[in-house]
């Protein structure tokens, strides 16, 4: 890296990673008003609000397709390109598939050093081929705002696929990685976060989910989500409404990245994170008990989050300890329970 170190990449967009996300909101709205022919080779549609689309070729195999693109939520280009691709990846490895093929998605200004959307691509591809996925071309375009990410196909049984609404009464939940990223990005945007706090928040948004499914597939699972932008909350929502139960969070054991509660306390609140919790008012609620700050972080826009796993509650230990042996940072969360109100009860 030379002289693309001359610019901050957060500084340049308004926000990063997946903060950048549309209001949950605004999306339910636009995507109940759209409709399209059955076609019984749709397993997974956009109407399921599951990470990714499945399409079944034939009665053994099916093709699992996602995108995913943002701004930059870190400085150096070569690493956000490595977040852009684990963060595309997620969708694929959160539905139980295999990632192979990928097409780069780009927006990037004119008049910017061709030599950082270089690094940016390069760190792309240290990703993709880390995970055994050809990038096979893309499309770019001018913009004032540089943003990149991907189209990835995956495979996958389609008598094997984990969906997001499968979840059972008398399930324990199991998340895979520590929450903050966003409030962290915040406050590396305004040069405000610990330098531990930055390293361990990329060290994070750069690991594959790839390790965590394959354990994951090795258990009795029942439904599976990857946590990103909407927050650990809103997809906790998306599970408890597709699966008709209630889903209670206990915020002492979600593991936190270091700096996390720091953040919050100093207020740096991405806009994402705002917008999740006005988007979940009257269908998620904290117990009086529950710290305030830890609340908060449950609604924190994840980029290359972990995976929340429901599973029998006789086989979460197990699960946990094998996730720990592969030095996954897992932990055992919340349960499932019968649907009531609200959808989502968080307890300390």
């Amino acid at each position: 890296m030379t002289d693309e170190k001359t610019i901050r990449l957060t500084e340049t967009v308004k926000a990063g990673g997946c903060a950048a996300k549309l209001s949950p909101a605004v999306l339910d709205v636009v995507l109940a008003k759209l409709k399209q022919p059955a076609n019984p080779n749709v397993l997974v549609g956009f109407d399921k609000a599951d990470d990714a689309g499945i399409y079944q070729l034939t009665p053994d195999l099916a093709i699992v397709q996602t995108v995913d693109f943002f701004t930059p939520v870190v400085d150096d280009p070569f690493t956000f390109g490595q977040v852009a691709a684990t963060n595309a990846l997620s969708d694929v490895y959160a539905m139980g598939g295999k990632p192979i093929s990928a097409l780069a998605v780009t927006c990037f200004p004119e008049d910017e050093d061709v030599a950082i959307l270089e690094q940016i691509m390069k760190g792309g591809l240290d990703k993709m081929v880390e995970a055994g996925c050809a990038v096979l071309g893309g499309h770019s375009i001018r913009d004032p705002e540089i943003k990149f990410g991907y189209a990835v196909t995956g495979i996958i049984n389609p008598h094997q696929v984990l969906i997001n609404a499968n979840a059972k009464v008398g399930d324990a939940l199991v998340f895979t990685k520590a929450i903050g990223t966003g409030v962290i990005s915040s406050a590396v945007k305004k040069r405000a976060a610990e330098p531990a706090w930055e390293e361990a928040a990329i060290r994070s948004m750069t690991t594959l989910n790839r390790r965590p499914s394959e354990i994951c597939l090795a258990h009795d699972v029942h439904a599976m989500t990857d946590v990103t932008g909407f927050g650990l909350i809103c997809h906790a929502r998306e599970m408890a409404l597709g699966s008709d139960v209630t889903i209670q969070l206990h915020a002492s054991s979600v593991p936190l990245l270091p700096g996390a509660r720091e953040c919050v306390a100093k207020g740096f609140i991405p806009k994402g994170l705002r917008n999740n919790r006005a988007f979940a008012t009257g269908c998620a609620a904290a117990d009086a008990d529950v710290p305030e700050d830890l609340y908060t972080l449950l609604y924190d826009p994840q980029t290359a989050g972990g995976l929340l796993v429901s599973l029998p509650a006789s086989g979460a230990d197990a699960l946990v300890t094998d996730l720990k042996k592969a030095g996954i940072d897992a932990a055992r969360v919340g349960d499932v329970v019968t649907r009531t109100h609200p959808l989502v009860r968080v307890m300390a």
